[in-house]
């Protein structure tokens, strides 16, 4: 008789916890909060003056530069304005290149000049100057398909157009011949390598952008020119007589030097040591200000924690600027390295690098049974506008690295039709920033990480090794 009560028990145990309901991770306090950190962020302004005193006040900050060290100065002060706490920075050791000046011109069989900018990394060449045919390709595929003599003393012109698409898989098809077509030419003997831009724009603006050589291999000039002047390029090659090239380039690269990562705080209410990261880079290419890349991340994550702090979530809210994430993502490593032990307390991360472009879609990278509480979440942001777009999320290059540590993230994908024509040119400048579009990234990520950092909810752990 004693077994039988002790099963009718365990019974009416079971039903009982069947029949209650989950807690539900977002009360009715919470999104009534939530929905006011919204329209308070879709009438605020403090994104937009934050990114005009950085594009005016600092401007480019490529780094190891003297900009770079500028910038780092303005968001120590910048994040205590705001009313951060326990602003900080963290020193970290950045590569220096030097751009110096880069020329390019057609000397045959019809002169031409072209508008040019050296690739973040390239090496100079002779004084002289380098002069040579050129023989053309695609990719770097169909690069290495030819034989070594039809490329032996010549320049490399990659062809590679970049796709013009909502998101990022243009530009990640395109960007290999920027980042290791030197390396493919020089195995093969070319003298120097240029490039059709790695971008979409229709100005007469070349497009920068990171670079590599093998650590023991051949080191040989590259540069970017236009897409406009990479059509005439390639009508020139089409007429059929040989097409020469003459380039100058006197980029070099400097000692490393010091930059840092800088650091604040929108302190928790509770959840003692649980982080809500917000990431943005504080580096930038040198052609323009860095308005869109990666100002605008910078402005939106910025006023997004100020924004959503001001409603007390339970846990804290620490936004990250991190150092050189276009040259090697230094950063990025320092920061994993210097806060190993906290990792396990990252419960969410999330990155602004796309610019103020529309937001069109959420997704996030939890474990799968987390999902449904993504969901959940991305119910409160639907107001806004955009879908949930599945538990796919990328991150960014500064926070990836954290996912492969474990940390859950989410993705606000913006519109990077636009984006992409700016993107590493000179025209990346403060004007091109509407202040309509800010508002609606800044009251997207506020609304995120408001209720990430509010919520009693667990957002699990991903697997190791991302």
């Amino acid at each position: 008789r004693a077994a039988s009560t002790a099963a009718v028990a365990i019974a009416t145990g079971l039903l009982i916890a069947a029949a209650t309901p989950r807690a539900e991770p977002f009360p009715s306090r919470l999104k009534t909060r939530a929905a006011q950190v919204r329209e308070r962020a879709l009438s605020d302004d403090t994104a937009y003056e934050t990114l005009r005193s950085l594009t005016t006040e600092v401007g480019p900050r490529s780094a190891g530069s003297e900009g770079d060290r500028r910038a780092v100065a303005w968001a120590l002060a910048r994040l205590k304005a705001l009313g951060f706490q326990n602003v900080h920075a963290e020193a970290v050791k950045v590569p220096h290149w030097i751009r110096g000046e880069a020329r390019a011109q057609i000397t045959a069989p019809w002169p031409q000049t072209l508008v040019t900018a050296a690739l973040g990394g390239s090496v100079a060449a002779p004084p002289e100057g380098i002069e040579a045919e050129i023989v053309a390709a695609t990719t770097i595929g169909e690069l290495q398909k030819l034989p070594a003599d039809q490329v032996k003393g010549r320049i490399v012109f990659y062809t590679r157009r970049m796709e013009r698409t909502r998101d990022t898989s243009g530009y990640g098809k395109a960007v290999a011949e920027r980042s290791r077509g030197a390396i493919a030419a020089g195995k093969l003997g070319a003298v120097a390598v240029v490039i059709r831009s790695a971008g979409t724009s229709v100005s007469r603006v070349a497009h920068t952008g990171g670079m590599h050589y093998e650590k023991d291999g051949v080191r040989i000039p590259a540069l970017a020119i236009s897409n406009t002047d990479a059509d005439m390029v390639e009508r020139q090659l089409a007429a059929g007589p040989p097409v020469r090239l003459r380039i100058f380039n006197s980029s070099r690269m400097a000692d490393s030097t010091m930059s840092a990562n800088v650091i604040g705080e929108i302190p928790g209410q509770g959840a003692r040591g649980e982080i809500v990261l917000l990431a943005a880079h504080l580096d930038s290419w040198d052609l323009g200000t860095g308005a869109h890349n990666d100002g605008a991340g910078i402005a939106i994550v910025t006023a997004a924690a100020r924004l959503a702090g001001e409603a007390h979530p339970r846990r804290t809210l620490r936004v990250v600027l991190y150092a050189n994430e276009e040259f090697g993502t230094s950063g990025s490593r320092a920061y994993a390295g210097a806060h190993a032990g906290e990792i396990p307390h990252h419960v969410m991360g999330v990155e602004s690098d796309l610019g103020a472009f529309e937001v069109w879609g959420m997704s996030s990278r939890v474990p799968q049974e987390r999902v449904p509480l993504a969901r959940a979440l991305h119910a409160e942001l639907e107001p806004l506008g955009f879908p949930y777009l599945g538990n796919e999320a990328e991150g960014g290059s500064d926070i990836d690295t954290l996912a492969g540590l474990g940390m859950p993230m989410f993705d606000l994908e913006t519109d990077a039709r636009a984006y992409f024509d700016l993107h590493h040119t000179a025209e990346d400048t403060f004007d091109r920033v509407d202040p309509r579009l800010l508002r609606q990234n800044v009251a997207a990520y506020a609304m995120l990480v408001y209720l990430a950092a509010a919520t009693d909810a667990d957002f699990g752990r991903l697997p190791p090794g991302k």
